[in-house]
């Protein structure tokens, strides 16, 4: 059995398509470019920082998990968010003995919000002070 005039061509076709193929696929190929840039990330306020923050550290207080145990400064926390933690906390047990563990984290997590916005963050910066009323 003879081989074909034209198979020289047929692999060399085949060659070239699967380049193509494994070029079109390559990480290094040039993806689209979206007609607009998008936007950069929005940094969250010291409000919204303080919530996440405080509300976390007072249900793994609550919960009495291993880390929980750290002090304010390793939780990464300014004195007056160390003080709305221990609010949290106290509220929270106080809740936890009335309507069981569930409705404590719900509240530590309503609690923090009021708090950290009243508070401006509580990040103990000059900008957010403001003389008690």
């Amino acid at each position: 059995m003879g081989t074909s005039p034209h198979a020289p061509a047929r692999h060399l076709a085949s060659a070239a398509l699967a380049l193509l193929a494994l070029s079109g696929c390559s990480p290094s190929a040039p993806s689209a470019r979206p007609s607009s840039p998008a936007p950069s990330p929005t940094p969250p306020s010291p409000v919204e920082t303080c919530t996440t923050l405080v509300s976390y550290w007072a249900k793994e207080t609550l919960k009495g998990t291993y880390w929980s145990g750290l002090d304010w400064e390793q939780k990464g926390l300014s004195n007056e968010q160390y003080a709305i933690h221990e609010d949290a906390v106290a509220a929270g047990r106080t809740e936890e003995r009335t309507a069981g563990r569930d409705k404590a984290l719900e509240l530590i997590d309503r609690f923090t919000a009021e708090r950290c916005r009243e508070q401006r963050g509580a990040t103990g910066s000059s900008e957010n002070w403001r003389p008690p009323s």
